[in-house]
């Protein structure tokens, strides 16, 4: 929520200040730039709407709940920076290469991108703080890549693009200054919507796979895996797991007993087992747990 939060006010300002420098510029890479600000304080809404709808109680049509709202507007999200901040930059960066426009005043451009890189390094670096904890030891791609919760990724996606369009804004103004030639000001639009787009691809690609549902990550399965181990159970028939929320965890496993152990016992077994996955696994919520006998033991099966 802080991370959000702190994006919505630095994206809010830096879209008004960007505006204003178009109006007194007519920079093209400041317009593509306003409406990417524009675009990120809508996503920033999008992600608070998703806490909020994710946050409502199950009920009979919804029995697990309605926590994958959060990977839902995270989608959406990324949906609306393709559309609004790559396709209209493209657009806009294109017209101003085949039609060159003048700049007028390009000093305050400079001046608000340089501000705008001040705010928006200010909310990268809140994000990047608040991924700290639940990146471990990962690179930041692989933490980006394996993360069940959608808006961190999102945010730090968001922000570090923000940065580096920033960067090809302020370096379109620039060659504009050094050359006299305004089509650098399209190219920097250009690729401004270029960023956008790849930066809106890769979150499509990971929301789209939270959407539909991912396993435990590997160190999850393998403290699962270890808690249904011990006790009586003889193997692990099969173990499966998805993530219905950000913070609750599907775990159904089948396990194998002693023929013959009396039911009280099979009772005592499970319940230990779904005590030992919940300190093992906090986030594994909702817990299934078969016990069966090992039919398959002398076939050799190694179903998990």
């Amino acid at each position: 929520m802080r991370t959000i939060l702190a994006a919505l006010s630095a994206n809010l300002g830096i879209a008004v200040a960007k505006f204003v420098g178009f109006a007194v510029t007519g920079s093209s890479s400041m317009l593509a730039e306003g409406v990417h600000s524009v675009a990120d304080t809508a996503n920033q809404a999008l992600l608070l709407v998703g806490r909020k709808q994710a946050s409502k109680r199950p009920d009979r049509l919804h029995q697990f709940g309605y926590g994958r709202n959060r990977y839902f507007y995270a989608f959406v999200v990324a949906l609306v920076l393709f559309s609004m901040g790559s396709v209209f930059a493209v657009y806009e960066g294109i017209g101003k290469i085949r039609h060159p426009e003048e700049l007028s005043s390009p000093f305050v451009a400079i001046a608000i991108l340089l501000v705008a890189i001040a705010l928006e390094g200010y909310s990268f670096h809140t994000a990047r703080g608040e991924s700290k904890a639940l990146k471990g030891r990962q690179s930041w791609w692989g933490f980006i890549r394996s993360s069940r919760n959608p808006e961190l990724p999102v945010v730090l996606l968001e922000d570090s693009g923000a940065l580096m369009g920033l960067v090809l804004a302020l370096a379109g103004v620039g060659l504009t200054m050094a050359t006299g030639d305004a089509v650098w000001d399209g190219v920097g639009t250009v690729l401004i919507g270029c960023l956008l787009g790849a930066i809106a691809i890769v979150l499509i690609v990971e929301m789209k796979s939270l959407l539909i549902g991912e396993a435990a990550t590997e160190e999850q399965e393998r403290r699962i895996m270890a808690a249904l181990d011990e006790g009586l159970a003889e193997r692990v028939i099969h173990l499966r797991t998805q993530y219905l929320s950000p913070d609750e965890l599907l775990v159904a496993a089948k396990i194998a007993l002693p023929a013959g152990t009396p039911l009280d016992e099979v009772a005592a077994q499970v319940d230990a087992a779904e005590a030992r996955i919940r300190e093992a696994v906090p986030v594994a919520r909702l817990i299934y747990i078969e016990p069966d006998l090992d039919r398959a033991r002398g076939a050799g099966s190694t179903d998990r």
